[in-house]
């Protein structure tokens, strides 16, 4: 249930900051894009967590096809339309359960 929980909040908590630059800002998903590439260290975070939704994402087809285990599928959406941060827990949540 751990990973469960740690998967609601890494859905919640960034969201609330990305909700929240944007209604600063006022510019939107395009806006908040432009913002990963503003300077050399937001760039440097993107294709960190880009690399490593990748590698979960490579992690996760390994592993269902060999366990069979196809809800797990479900952390590769969360993982790119939410972020590494649902992503991973989510995974593991499903991967912990009994087959």
């Amino acid at each position: 249930m751990i990973y469960l929980g740690l998967a609601v909040w890494g859905a919640v908590h960034p969201m609330l900051w990305f909700l929240r630059y944007m209604r600063e800002t006022g510019t939107g998903l395009s806006g908040l894009v432009d913002a990963w590439y503003v300077n050399a260290s937001t760039t440097g975070l993107t294709w960190d967590l880009t690399i490593a939704a990748i590698a979960l994402t490579v992690w996760i087809l390994a592993e269902v096809y060999a366990r069979r285990n196809w809800v797990a599928l479900l952390a590769i959406p969360a993982t790119f339309c939410i972020g590494v941060s649902c992503g991973l827990p989510l995974y593991l949540f499903l991967r912990t359960k009994p087959l």
